[in-house]
């Protein structure tokens, strides 16, 4: 029998929430390394977040809605407020928009922790986390505190397609514990098709989780694999509001899967209740007509302009459907990136796998003409080989990471 405390606390607050606030602190919330955290450990050192144009962490330059602004602007009169109900408001709307059951949804402070806390949960030094390469980063530093294995299986036609080799992923490891599919690609911006998609639904271990990243599924044309979570796989699929809704600085996302899987993963975050401006830009984003097709457009047309841009120049590039891409200067990327930055112009890191390559996001179309512009300045002179000496400000940091 609940006690009268229980009782109240329950009444209270959603389930949802109780889990959370009841969940208890853990170190583990310490962990999630974001995109904003790698971004800044490969910035060069002299960079200055004020100034500049900053190509470099995926991040939209249109910012939140119009709708999503007023929002927030009308909600911190009540700041003083913990506003519980609205993560379920929150995770209802967008439950009933996708037709999924409400308790499949669990709302985060963006994804990067749901990201982490399905690689703590589910990977150990037993089960293997099974990732594509080049792909993001984070699932790997989860693992990496869990003591996993890490498995990074090259992606498909490199430089081509740049896709998820999915076959090669499932016969990586005969006892996975998480396979990680981010789609469309991070750094490459490509696109998995949904067959094989499907056909790593349909072989995934019984006890392994797919963790589908679908943080630029709304700048793509590829379908949404939620329908996996109706149809009760083992898959956990994230969203966030970070790229496409503009709301990188303001943190909010999305865990769905099947409530027995959501119940491995919620008490490693025990976190604080989430922020009301970040919970009331996400629905008021939801609610905008219009908003996802017109911004996909958007970036689109810019993206498009710059890739084709660069093929005339001679210059390879992923075939990106996203708001980024990897391209090739032909010649060791570090020195490129840092001469770049030291003309103001700040571009993304570059991964091992490809080191003659460089991440690119898709900003303004103003940004991306200054962008090309310098890249033609770098190329054509010897500043692609100047290397600033390290800052000491930033040395540790990037020993950390």
């Amino acid at each position: 029998m609940q006690s009268p405390i229980d009782t109240a606390l329950r009444s209270a607050f959603s389930r949802r929430a109780f889990f959370r606030m009841a969940a208890g602190a853990s170190a583990l919330a310490a962990l999630p390394v974001t995109e904003q955290q790698l971004a800044l450990a490969a910035r060069p050192h002299f960079a200055d977040p004020n100034i500049g144009i900053h190509i470099d962490a995926n991040e939209n330059p249109m910012g939140p809605s119009p709708a999503a602004r007023q929002a927030v602007l009308d909600i911190l009169p009540r700041g003083g407020r913990y506003l519980f109900n609205m993560e379920d408001e929150l995770t209802e709307l967008f439950a009933r928009q996708e037709g999924l059951d409400p308790e499949s949804v669990v709302a985060f402070a963006g994804s990067s922790s749901p990201l982490h806390y399905t690689v703590l949960a589910f990977t150990s030094k037993t089960r293997p986390l099974v990732v594509a390469d080049p792909g993001y980063e984070a699932p790997s530093w989860a693992a990496q505190v869990s003591g996993a294995p890490i498995l990074k299986v090259p992606l498909a036609d490199p430089h081509g397609a740049a896709t998820h080799d999915i076959k090669a992923m499932l016969a990586a490891a005969s006892n996975p514990g998480v396979l990680y599919i981010c789609n469309p690609n991070n750094p490459t911006g490509t696109v998995t098709p949904q067959a094989d998609i499907e056909y790593a639904v349909a072989h995934v271990p019984a006890d392994a989780v797919l963790l589908i990243d679908e943080a630029y599924i709304h700048l793509s044309n590829a379908p949404s694999t939620l329908r996996f979570v109706r149809e009760r796989k083992n898959v956990i699929v994230l969203r966030t509001f970070s790229k496409l809704y503009g709301m990188a600085g303001l943190r909010m996302g999305f865990a769905i899967g099947r409530p027995d899987l959501l119940a491995k993963i919620v008490p490693l975050g025990g976190q604080d209740p989430l922020p009301i401006t970040a919970m009331t830009a996400a629905k008021a984003s939801l609610l905008e007509p219009g908003l996802v097709p017109s911004r996909k457009q958007t970036i689109a047309a810019i993206r498009q302009e710059t890739l084709a841009w660069f093929s005339g120049k001679g210059y390879a590039t992923t075939p990106s459907d996203s708001n980024c891409f990897m391209l090739d200067v032909r010649r060791p990327a570090s020195p490129v990136q840092q001469a770049l930055a030291a003309k103001q112009v700040f571009v993304g890191r570059m991964w091992p796998a490809w080191p003659t390559s460089l991440r690119i996001t898709v900003g303004t179309r103003d940004e991306m003409r200054t962008f090309r512009e310098t890249f033609l300045q770098v190329m054509s002179g010897s500043n692609a080989e100047i290397v600033p000496p390290p800052h000491p400000s930033r040395s540790h940091f990037r020993r950390m990471v």
